[in-house]
Order: structure tokens, then sequence, then C-alpha cells
């Protein structure tokens, strides 16, 4: 009875390892994720060209451009909104952030 109960408990703990490892891998962090789109464009590369290419890619900030320029939208859109308060100054900074290029 021992054997058969430690049998089931160690199923139980391999069961939710399992769907605990299989929730991790739904959610990416954004290295992974941009792991896996070099990943993708460095298809047919190999050898050295292959790790040049990965080492650039990897080290590119594009995500931080991005976020730079978010950055400025934000800071012109609340400099054109002052004087704004609550609903409306929320409703300005929405539509601002919405329209800017």
């Amino acid at each position: 009875m021992k054997k058969l109960m430690t049998i089931l408990a160690c199923a139980a703990a391999l069961a939710a390892t399992g769907a605990l490892a299989a929730d991790g891998a739904k959610h990416k962090t954004p290295q992974q994720e941009k792991m896996a789109a070099c990943n993708k464009e460095a298809e047919g590369k190999k050898g050295d060209e292959r790790k040049a290419f990965m080492s650039t890619c990897l080290s590119s900030k594009t995500a931080d451009a991005k976020s730079a320029a978010q950055h400025e939208k934000t800071k012109s859109c609340s400099k054109q909104a002052a004087g704004k308060k609550g609903d409306e100054h929320k409703a300005f900074m929405k539509d601002c952030l919405a329209h800017q290029a």
C-alpha cells in the first residue's frame, strides 16, 4: 500500500511539473521572442556567418528605440495637454498618442 501511495504521489508531482512547464512555454520573455525572430532571420546561414549575424541581431537596440520613440510622443502630448485635468486630460492624451506619427 505504501508503494502504491508513493507511486501516485510521484505521478502527481510529475504531472504538475509538466503542466507548469507547458504553462511557462506560453509566455515568452522579450529576449526569447528576440531570439526566435533572429533564428528565423538566420535561416540558411552557417558557421561563423551565422554566429556573427546572431550576435549583431541579438545585440540590436530595436526595442529600446521603440521605447524611446513612445517616450518622446508622450512628452510631446503632455506639453500640449498643459492645463487640462481629469477626464479631459485623459481623453486628450489618448487621442494625441493615437495620432502622433
